[in-house]
Protein backbone atom coordinates (compact mmCIF):
# COMPACT_ATOMS: atom_id res chain seq x y z
CA UNK A 1 0.00 0.00 0.00
CA UNK A 2 1.36 3.43 -0.96
CA UNK A 3 0.86 6.50 1.19
CA UNK A 4 0.74 9.96 -0.36
CA UNK A 5 3.98 11.80 0.44
CA UNK A 6 3.91 14.80 2.74
CA UNK A 7 5.47 17.92 1.31
CA UNK A 8 6.25 19.53 4.66
CA UNK A 9 6.42 18.56 8.31
CA UNK A 10 6.79 15.07 9.69
CA UNK A 11 5.60 12.28 7.41
CA UNK A 12 5.55 8.60 8.20
CA UNK A 13 5.70 7.42 4.60
CA UNK A 14 9.48 7.62 4.49
CA UNK A 15 9.79 5.90 7.83
CA UNK A 16 7.53 3.05 6.81
CA UNK A 17 9.55 2.44 3.66
CA UNK A 18 12.98 3.01 5.12
CA UNK A 19 12.52 1.14 8.36
CA UNK A 20 11.47 -1.76 6.19
CA UNK A 21 14.84 -1.68 4.39
CA UNK A 22 16.30 -3.23 7.49
CA UNK A 23 19.71 -2.78 8.99
CA UNK A 24 21.75 -5.00 11.21
CA UNK A 25 21.90 -8.76 11.43
CA UNK A 26 19.31 -11.03 9.93
CA UNK A 27 19.09 -13.77 12.53
CA UNK A 28 15.88 -13.95 14.49
CA UNK A 29 15.62 -14.83 18.14
CA UNK A 30 14.50 -18.24 17.11
CA UNK A 31 17.31 -18.65 14.55
CA UNK A 32 20.26 -16.93 16.16
CA UNK A 33 22.93 -19.42 15.20
CA UNK A 34 23.29 -17.76 11.82
CA UNK A 35 26.86 -16.66 11.17
CA UNK A 36 27.33 -12.93 11.73
CA UNK A 37 28.75 -10.65 9.10
CA UNK A 38 32.09 -9.00 9.85
CA UNK A 39 33.42 -5.56 9.09
CA UNK A 40 36.15 -5.03 6.52
CA UNK A 41 38.62 -4.27 9.29
CA UNK A 42 38.26 -7.75 10.70
CA UNK A 43 39.85 -10.98 9.52
CA UNK A 44 37.01 -13.01 8.10
CA UNK A 45 36.53 -16.48 9.60
CA UNK A 46 34.83 -19.28 7.78
CA UNK A 47 31.11 -18.62 7.95
CA UNK A 48 28.01 -20.69 7.68
CA UNK A 49 25.39 -19.43 5.21
CA UNK A 50 23.23 -16.61 6.55
CA UNK A 51 19.78 -17.81 7.40
CA UNK A 52 16.53 -15.89 7.10
CA UNK A 53 13.23 -16.71 8.75
CA UNK A 54 9.72 -15.94 7.63
CA UNK A 55 9.14 -13.89 10.78
CA UNK A 56 12.11 -11.64 10.06
CA UNK A 57 11.30 -11.14 6.39
CA UNK A 58 7.81 -10.11 7.38
CA UNK A 59 9.14 -7.68 10.02
CA UNK A 60 10.76 -5.56 7.31
CA UNK A 61 7.52 -4.63 5.55
CA UNK A 62 4.62 -2.35 6.28
CA UNK A 63 1.68 -4.33 7.64
CA UNK A 64 -1.89 -3.91 6.45
CA UNK A 65 -4.14 -4.73 9.41
CA UNK A 66 -6.61 -6.56 7.21
CA UNK A 67 -4.00 -9.28 6.68
CA UNK A 68 -1.53 -8.76 9.57
CA UNK A 69 -3.26 -7.59 12.70
CA UNK A 70 -0.59 -8.73 15.19
CA UNK A 71 3.05 -7.70 15.78
CA UNK A 72 5.26 -9.94 17.94
CA UNK A 73 8.90 -9.60 18.97
CA UNK A 74 11.35 -10.64 21.68
CA UNK A 75 12.40 -7.91 24.10
CA UNK A 76 15.91 -6.51 23.83
CA UNK A 77 17.89 -4.26 26.18
CA UNK A 78 21.11 -4.12 24.12
CA UNK A 79 22.63 -0.67 23.65
CA UNK A 80 25.94 -1.52 21.92
CA UNK A 81 24.79 -0.23 18.52
CA UNK A 82 24.36 3.29 19.90
CA UNK A 83 27.52 3.19 21.99
CA UNK A 84 29.71 2.21 19.05
CA UNK A 85 28.03 4.62 16.63
CA UNK A 86 28.59 7.44 19.13
CA UNK A 87 32.31 6.71 19.23
CA UNK A 88 32.48 6.38 15.46
CA UNK A 89 30.82 9.77 14.94
CA UNK A 90 32.98 11.43 17.55
CA UNK A 91 36.01 10.25 15.59
CA UNK A 92 34.64 11.74 12.38
CA UNK A 93 33.50 8.47 10.79
CA UNK A 94 30.05 7.48 9.50
CA UNK A 95 28.78 4.26 11.17
CA UNK A 96 28.29 1.25 8.93
CA UNK A 97 24.55 1.01 8.12
CA UNK A 98 24.47 -2.69 9.05
CA UNK A 99 25.64 -1.80 12.57
CA UNK A 100 22.74 0.59 13.21
CA UNK A 101 19.84 -1.00 15.07
CA UNK A 102 17.32 1.78 15.87
CA UNK A 103 15.80 0.02 18.87
CA UNK A 104 19.21 -0.07 20.61
CA UNK A 105 19.60 3.66 20.07
CA UNK A 106 16.21 4.35 21.66
CA UNK A 107 16.82 1.92 24.52
CA UNK A 108 20.12 3.64 25.32
CA UNK A 109 18.18 6.70 26.52
CA UNK A 110 16.55 7.21 29.89
CA UNK A 111 12.79 6.77 30.12
CA UNK A 112 10.31 7.88 32.77
CA UNK A 113 7.95 4.90 32.86
CA UNK A 114 6.31 4.09 36.18
CA UNK A 115 7.68 0.96 37.82
CA UNK A 116 5.47 -1.98 38.80
CA UNK A 117 4.95 -2.80 42.45
CA UNK A 118 5.85 -6.46 41.90
CA UNK A 119 8.58 -8.36 40.05
CA UNK A 120 6.76 -8.27 36.72
CA UNK A 121 6.35 -5.51 34.16
CA UNK A 122 4.51 -2.23 33.94
CA UNK A 123 3.12 -1.64 30.45
CA UNK A 124 2.92 1.95 29.20
CA UNK A 125 1.34 2.83 25.84
CA UNK A 126 1.05 6.34 24.42
CA UNK A 127 1.33 8.15 21.13
CA UNK A 128 0.86 11.33 19.15
CA UNK A 129 -0.55 12.49 15.87
CA UNK A 130 1.56 13.75 12.99
CA UNK A 131 0.73 16.83 10.90
CA UNK A 132 -1.30 14.55 8.67
CA UNK A 133 -4.29 13.69 10.85
CA UNK A 134 -4.27 10.17 9.47
CA UNK A 135 -0.73 9.41 10.63
CA UNK A 136 0.54 8.82 14.17
CA UNK A 137 3.38 7.35 16.18
CA UNK A 138 2.70 4.91 19.02
CA UNK A 139 5.12 4.02 21.80
CA UNK A 140 5.05 0.81 23.84
CA UNK A 141 7.14 1.12 27.00
CA UNK A 142 7.86 -1.82 29.32
CA UNK A 143 9.45 -1.32 32.73
CA UNK A 144 10.67 -3.61 35.52
CA UNK A 145 11.08 -2.70 39.17
CA UNK A 146 14.52 -1.55 40.26
CA UNK A 147 16.28 -3.08 43.24
CA UNK A 148 19.08 -2.07 45.54
CA UNK A 149 22.37 -3.86 44.99
CA UNK A 150 22.41 -4.71 48.69
CA UNK A 151 19.09 -6.55 48.35
CA UNK A 152 20.03 -8.77 45.45
CA UNK A 153 20.99 -12.43 45.59
CA UNK A 154 24.73 -13.31 45.56
CA UNK A 155 26.48 -13.57 42.22
CA UNK A 156 29.05 -15.82 40.58
CA UNK A 157 30.74 -13.69 37.92
CA UNK A 158 33.27 -15.09 35.45
CA UNK A 159 35.16 -12.38 33.58
CA UNK A 160 36.59 -13.47 30.23
CA UNK A 161 39.11 -10.82 29.16
CA UNK A 162 40.60 -10.43 25.68
CA UNK A 163 44.35 -9.73 26.00
CA UNK A 164 45.23 -10.27 22.32
CA UNK A 165 47.38 -7.89 20.31
CA UNK A 166 44.38 -5.94 19.03
CA UNK A 167 43.63 -4.92 22.64
CA UNK A 168 46.91 -2.97 22.79
CA UNK A 169 45.20 0.14 21.40
CA UNK A 170 45.03 2.81 24.13
CA UNK A 171 41.59 2.72 25.68
CA UNK A 172 41.06 -1.01 25.36
CA UNK A 173 42.78 -3.24 27.92
CA UNK A 174 43.65 -0.35 30.24
CA UNK A 175 39.97 0.65 30.24
CA UNK A 176 38.95 -2.93 31.02
CA UNK A 177 41.42 -3.23 33.90
CA UNK A 178 40.33 0.05 35.45
CA UNK A 179 36.66 -0.97 35.23
CA UNK A 180 37.29 -4.39 36.77
CA UNK A 181 39.21 -2.95 39.69
CA UNK A 182 36.39 -0.51 40.38
CA UNK A 183 33.80 -3.27 40.14
CA UNK A 184 35.65 -5.42 42.68
CA UNK A 185 35.23 -2.57 45.16
CA UNK A 186 31.47 -2.53 44.54
CA UNK A 187 30.63 -6.24 44.86
CA UNK A 188 29.35 -7.75 48.09
CA UNK A 189 31.05 -10.29 50.38
CA UNK A 190 28.66 -13.03 49.24
CA UNK A 191 29.74 -12.64 45.62
CA UNK A 192 32.40 -14.73 43.90
CA UNK A 193 34.55 -13.89 40.88
CA UNK A 194 36.74 -15.85 38.48
CA UNK A 195 38.99 -14.30 35.83
CA UNK A 196 40.00 -15.86 32.51
CA UNK A 197 42.38 -14.21 30.04
CA UNK A 198 42.63 -15.27 26.41
CA UNK A 199 44.83 -14.58 23.41
CA UNK A 200 46.21 -17.54 21.41
CA UNK A 201 44.96 -19.74 24.26
CA UNK A 202 42.92 -19.23 27.42
CA UNK A 203 44.38 -19.03 30.91
CA UNK A 204 42.59 -19.07 34.26
CA UNK A 205 44.11 -16.25 36.31
CA UNK A 206 41.72 -16.75 39.23
CA UNK A 207 39.34 -19.63 39.81
CA UNK A 208 36.06 -18.79 41.53
CA UNK A 209 37.16 -16.66 44.51
CA UNK A 210 35.02 -15.08 47.27
CA UNK A 211 35.06 -11.28 47.46
CA UNK A 212 36.48 -11.65 50.94
CA UNK A 213 39.76 -12.26 49.06
CA UNK A 214 39.60 -9.05 46.99
CA UNK A 215 43.38 -8.67 47.08
CA UNK A 216 43.89 -11.93 45.17
CA UNK A 217 41.36 -10.90 42.55
CA UNK A 218 42.94 -7.48 42.13
CA UNK A 219 46.33 -9.14 41.67
CA UNK A 220 44.79 -11.28 38.91
CA UNK A 221 43.42 -8.18 37.17
CA UNK A 222 46.84 -6.54 37.34
CA UNK A 223 48.35 -9.62 35.64
CA UNK A 224 46.39 -8.93 32.45
CA UNK A 225 48.95 -8.19 29.72
CA UNK A 226 48.81 -8.05 25.92
CA UNK A 227 50.00 -11.13 24.03
CA UNK A 228 49.16 -12.98 20.80
CA UNK A 229 46.09 -13.51 18.66
CA UNK A 230 42.38 -13.67 19.46
CA UNK A 231 41.07 -17.15 20.21
CA UNK A 232 37.65 -16.02 21.39
CA UNK A 233 36.24 -19.53 21.35
CA UNK A 234 38.91 -20.77 23.77
CA UNK A 235 38.24 -17.86 26.09
CA UNK A 236 34.49 -18.38 26.14
CA UNK A 237 34.69 -22.15 26.53
CA UNK A 238 37.11 -21.81 29.46
CA UNK A 239 34.96 -19.11 31.00
CA UNK A 240 31.82 -21.20 30.74
CA UNK A 241 33.66 -24.19 32.21
CA UNK A 242 34.74 -22.11 35.20
CA UNK A 243 31.21 -20.80 35.67
CA UNK A 244 29.73 -24.28 35.36
CA UNK A 245 32.13 -25.82 37.89
CA UNK A 246 31.30 -23.16 40.48
CA UNK A 247 27.57 -22.93 39.67
CA UNK A 248 25.41 -21.97 42.65
CA UNK A 249 21.64 -22.58 42.24
CA UNK A 250 20.81 -19.80 44.73
CA UNK A 251 23.08 -17.29 43.01
CA UNK A 252 23.11 -15.37 39.73
CA UNK A 253 25.63 -17.09 37.46
CA UNK A 254 27.01 -14.94 34.66
CA UNK A 255 29.90 -14.87 32.22
CA UNK A 256 31.07 -11.37 31.21
CA UNK A 257 33.07 -11.16 27.99
CA UNK A 258 35.23 -8.06 27.54
CA UNK A 259 36.62 -7.87 24.02
CA UNK A 260 36.74 -5.99 20.74
CA UNK A 261 35.13 -9.05 19.15
CA UNK A 262 37.78 -9.34 16.43
CA UNK A 263 38.43 -13.06 16.71
CA UNK A 264 40.99 -14.59 14.34
CA UNK A 265 42.15 -17.87 15.89
CA UNK A 266 40.69 -21.13 17.12
CA UNK A 267 37.37 -22.44 15.87
CA UNK A 268 36.16 -19.89 13.34
CA UNK A 269 32.77 -21.54 12.82
CA UNK A 270 30.63 -18.95 14.62
CA UNK A 271 27.64 -21.27 14.70
CA UNK A 272 29.53 -23.52 17.12
CA UNK A 273 30.42 -20.59 19.40
CA UNK A 274 26.87 -19.26 19.40
CA UNK A 275 25.49 -22.74 20.04
CA UNK A 276 27.66 -23.06 23.14
CA UNK A 277 26.43 -19.72 24.46
CA UNK A 278 22.87 -20.91 23.94
CA UNK A 279 23.56 -24.26 25.62
CA UNK A 280 24.97 -22.65 28.77
CA UNK A 281 22.13 -20.13 28.85
CA UNK A 282 19.82 -23.14 29.10
CA UNK A 283 21.76 -24.09 32.23
CA UNK A 284 21.10 -20.62 33.68
CA UNK A 285 24.59 -19.25 33.02
CA UNK A 286 23.90 -15.99 31.18
CA UNK A 287 26.26 -13.81 29.16
CA UNK A 288 27.03 -10.09 29.09
CA UNK A 289 29.23 -8.81 26.26
CA UNK A 290 31.16 -5.58 26.80
CA UNK A 291 32.64 -4.19 23.61
CA UNK A 292 35.69 -1.92 23.43
CA UNK A 293 37.97 -0.55 20.73
CA UNK A 294 37.95 1.58 17.60
CA UNK A 295 37.50 -1.48 15.37
CA UNK A 296 34.78 -3.64 16.85
CA UNK A 297 33.10 -6.92 15.89
CA UNK A 298 29.61 -5.58 16.53
CA UNK A 299 27.51 -8.33 15.03
CA UNK A 300 29.37 -11.21 16.67
CA UNK A 301 29.17 -9.60 20.11
CA UNK A 302 25.47 -8.83 19.65
CA UNK A 303 24.61 -12.35 18.54
CA UNK A 304 26.64 -13.84 21.38
CA UNK A 305 24.61 -11.79 23.85
CA UNK A 306 21.34 -12.81 22.20
CA UNK A 307 22.22 -16.50 22.25
CA UNK A 308 23.62 -16.24 25.76
CA UNK A 309 20.42 -14.77 27.24
CA UNK A 310 22.19 -11.53 28.07
CA UNK A 311 22.81 -8.08 26.70
CA UNK A 312 25.47 -6.30 24.64
CA UNK A 313 26.95 -2.97 25.66
CA UNK A 314 29.84 -0.92 24.30
CA UNK A 315 32.14 1.43 26.21
CA UNK A 316 34.78 3.82 24.89
CA UNK A 317 35.55 6.06 27.87
CA UNK A 318 36.40 5.58 31.51
CA UNK A 319 33.19 7.43 32.41
CA UNK A 320 31.06 4.95 30.45
CA UNK A 321 32.94 1.98 31.89
CA UNK A 322 32.49 3.30 35.41
CA UNK A 323 28.76 3.72 34.82
CA UNK A 324 28.40 0.18 33.49
CA UNK A 325 30.58 -1.59 36.06
CA UNK A 326 30.00 0.38 39.25
CA UNK A 327 26.40 1.51 38.85
CA UNK A 328 24.44 -0.60 36.39
CA UNK A 329 26.03 -4.03 36.73
CA UNK A 330 25.93 -4.39 40.53
CA UNK A 331 22.27 -3.33 40.60
CA UNK A 332 21.19 -5.45 37.62
CA UNK A 333 23.19 -8.64 38.04
CA UNK A 334 20.10 -10.72 38.69
CA UNK A 335 17.12 -11.13 36.36
CA UNK A 336 13.52 -10.03 36.68
CA UNK A 337 12.27 -11.94 33.63
CA UNK A 338 13.34 -14.71 31.28
CA UNK A 339 12.20 -15.14 27.69
CA UNK A 340 10.23 -11.90 27.70
CA UNK A 341 8.20 -11.14 24.57
CA UNK A 342 5.84 -8.42 23.45
CA UNK A 343 2.76 -8.70 21.26
CA UNK A 344 0.72 -5.79 19.94
CA UNK A 345 -2.74 -6.43 18.48
CA UNK A 346 -4.05 -3.62 16.26
CA UNK A 347 -7.70 -2.77 15.70
CA UNK A 348 -8.25 -2.94 11.91
CA UNK A 349 -11.34 -0.73 12.13
CA UNK A 350 -9.14 2.18 13.32
CA UNK A 351 -5.58 1.36 12.21
CA UNK A 352 -5.10 0.83 8.48
CA UNK A 353 -1.43 -0.19 8.67
CA UNK A 354 1.59 -0.13 10.98
CA UNK A 355 5.37 -0.50 10.97
CA UNK A 356 7.54 -1.47 13.94
CA UNK A 357 10.76 0.57 14.01
CA UNK A 358 13.72 -1.76 14.45
CA UNK A 359 13.65 -5.18 16.17
CA UNK A 360 14.17 -6.84 12.76
CA UNK A 361 16.37 -9.54 14.27
CA UNK A 362 14.00 -10.08 17.21
CA UNK A 363 10.86 -10.80 15.20
CA UNK A 364 8.62 -13.69 16.22
CA UNK A 365 5.56 -15.28 14.68
CA UNK A 366 2.19 -14.82 16.35
CA UNK A 367 2.20 -18.41 17.59
CA UNK A 368 5.63 -18.07 19.20
CA UNK A 369 4.37 -15.49 21.69
CA UNK A 370 2.85 -18.12 23.99
CA UNK A 371 5.30 -20.86 23.08
CA UNK A 372 7.37 -20.84 26.27
CA UNK A 373 10.00 -22.99 24.61
CA UNK A 374 10.71 -20.16 22.16
CA UNK A 375 13.52 -17.84 23.20
CA UNK A 376 12.72 -14.29 24.26
CA UNK A 377 14.72 -11.58 26.00
CA UNK A 378 16.21 -11.55 29.50
CA UNK A 379 15.43 -8.40 31.49
CA UNK A 380 17.02 -7.24 34.73
CA UNK A 381 15.76 -4.99 37.53
CA UNK A 382 15.02 -1.38 36.61
CA UNK A 383 15.29 -1.96 32.87
CA UNK A 384 13.01 -0.29 30.35
CA UNK A 385 12.29 -1.46 26.81
CA UNK A 386 10.77 0.87 24.22
CA UNK A 387 9.20 0.06 20.86
CA UNK A 388 7.93 2.66 18.39
CA UNK A 389 5.27 2.04 15.76
CA UNK A 390 4.40 4.23 12.79
CA UNK A 391 0.65 4.10 12.20
CA UNK A 392 -1.62 4.96 9.29
CA UNK A 393 -5.08 5.63 10.70
CA UNK A 394 -8.41 5.21 8.93
CA UNK A 395 -9.88 8.66 8.26
CA UNK A 396 -12.36 9.68 10.93
CA UNK A 397 -12.23 6.34 12.76
CA UNK A 398 -12.18 6.40 16.57
CA UNK A 399 -11.83 3.85 19.32
CA UNK A 400 -9.14 1.49 20.54
CA UNK A 401 -5.98 1.55 18.43
CA UNK A 402 -4.11 -1.38 19.88
CA UNK A 403 -3.50 -3.56 22.90
CA UNK A 404 0.08 -4.33 23.97
CA UNK A 405 0.84 -7.45 26.02
CA UNK A 406 4.13 -8.57 27.54
CA UNK A 407 4.71 -12.22 28.48
CA UNK A 408 7.64 -13.46 30.54
CA UNK A 409 8.79 -16.32 32.74
CA UNK A 410 9.87 -16.15 36.36
CA UNK A 411 13.69 -16.54 36.40
CA UNK A 412 13.55 -19.33 39.00
CA UNK A 413 10.25 -21.18 38.61
CA UNK A 414 9.74 -20.57 34.88
CA UNK A 415 6.10 -19.74 35.60
CA UNK A 416 4.70 -17.64 32.75
CA UNK A 417 2.84 -14.37 33.34
CA UNK A 418 1.26 -11.69 31.16
CA UNK A 419 0.07 -8.13 31.55
CA UNK A 420 -1.49 -5.74 29.02
CA UNK A 421 -2.38 -2.12 28.33
CA UNK A 422 -4.32 -0.52 25.48
CA UNK A 423 -4.45 2.85 23.70
CA UNK A 424 -7.41 4.65 22.15
CA UNK A 425 -7.43 7.29 19.44
CA UNK A 426 -8.61 9.84 21.99
CA UNK A 427 -5.46 9.29 24.06
CA UNK A 428 -3.15 10.38 21.25
CA UNK A 429 -1.49 13.74 21.79
CA UNK A 430 -2.75 16.14 19.13
CA UNK A 431 0.76 17.10 17.98
CA UNK A 432 3.99 15.14 18.43
CA UNK A 433 6.34 18.10 18.52
CA UNK A 434 4.04 20.47 20.43
CA UNK A 435 1.95 18.47 22.89
CA UNK A 436 3.48 15.01 23.33
CA UNK A 437 5.53 14.15 26.44
CA UNK A 438 9.16 15.23 26.13
CA UNK A 439 10.42 11.65 26.49
CA UNK A 440 8.21 10.49 23.61
CA UNK A 441 9.58 13.31 21.46
CA UNK A 442 13.14 12.31 22.41
CA UNK A 443 12.47 8.69 21.49
CA UNK A 444 11.11 9.65 18.07
CA UNK A 445 14.02 12.03 17.46
CA UNK A 446 16.56 9.34 18.40
CA UNK A 447 14.86 6.81 16.14
CA UNK A 448 14.74 9.35 13.31
CA UNK A 449 18.48 10.01 13.66
CA UNK A 450 19.24 6.27 13.66
CA UNK A 451 17.13 5.72 10.54
CA UNK A 452 18.75 8.70 8.86
CA UNK A 453 22.22 7.35 9.64
CA UNK A 454 21.19 3.99 8.23
CA UNK A 455 19.05 5.07 5.27
CA UNK A 456 19.67 8.84 4.94
CA UNK A 457 16.00 9.66 5.44
CA UNK A 458 13.47 9.14 8.24
CA UNK A 459 10.14 10.44 9.51
CA UNK A 460 10.10 12.84 6.57
CA UNK A 461 12.93 14.82 8.22
CA UNK A 462 16.36 15.75 6.98
CA UNK A 463 19.35 15.94 9.31
CA UNK A 464 19.07 19.71 10.07
CA UNK A 465 15.40 19.28 11.05
CA UNK A 466 16.25 16.39 13.37
CA UNK A 467 18.99 18.56 14.86
CA UNK A 468 16.57 21.43 15.49
CA UNK A 469 14.19 19.16 17.38
CA UNK A 470 16.99 17.60 19.43
CA UNK A 471 18.51 20.97 20.33
CA UNK A 472 15.13 22.11 21.65
CA UNK A 473 14.60 18.82 23.49
CA UNK A 474 18.04 19.05 25.10
CA UNK A 475 16.89 22.26 26.83
CA UNK A 476 13.44 20.86 27.67
CA UNK A 477 14.70 17.57 29.10
CA UNK A 478 17.89 18.83 30.79
CA UNK A 479 19.33 15.42 29.91
CA UNK A 480 23.09 15.30 29.20
CA UNK A 481 22.58 12.41 26.77
CA UNK A 482 20.16 14.48 24.68
CA UNK A 483 22.65 17.36 24.72
CA UNK A 484 25.31 14.94 23.53
CA UNK A 485 22.94 13.69 20.84
CA UNK A 486 22.63 17.24 19.50
CA UNK A 487 26.42 17.41 19.18
CA UNK A 488 26.50 14.03 17.41
CA UNK A 489 23.97 15.28 14.85
CA UNK A 490 26.19 18.32 14.25
CA UNK A 491 29.13 15.97 13.80
CA UNK A 492 27.16 13.79 11.39
CA UNK A 493 26.37 16.87 9.30
CA UNK A 494 30.09 17.46 8.83
CA UNK A 495 31.05 13.87 7.94
CA UNK A 496 28.01 12.66 6.06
Amino acid sequence: MKFRPLVVGVGLTALLALAACGGGPSATSGDRAAAPAHSSTQQRPEQAPQQTSEAQDESKSEKDTTTAQISTFALDVDTASYGYARRTLQEGRWPAPAEIRPEEWVNAFRQDYAQPSDDGFAVHVDGARMPSRDEAVMRVGLQTRASEASARRPANLTFVVDVSGSMAEPGRLDLVKTALLKLLDQLAPGDQVSIVAFSDEAEVLASMTPLTARGELMDAVNQLTIDGGTNLEAGLVTGYEQASKAFRPAATNRVILLSDGLANQGNTEWQAILAQAKEYAGRQVTLLTVGVGRDYGDELMEQLADNGDGMAVYVSTEEEATKIFTTQLPATIELRARDAKAQVVFNPSVVESYQLVGYENRALTTEEFRDDGKDGGEIGPGHSVTALYALKLKPGATGQLAQATVRWQDPDTRTASETSESLTSGQLAESLWKEAPVRLQVDVAVAAFALYMRDRKAFGLDLPEIGEHVTRLAADSEDPMVTELASLITKASSVG
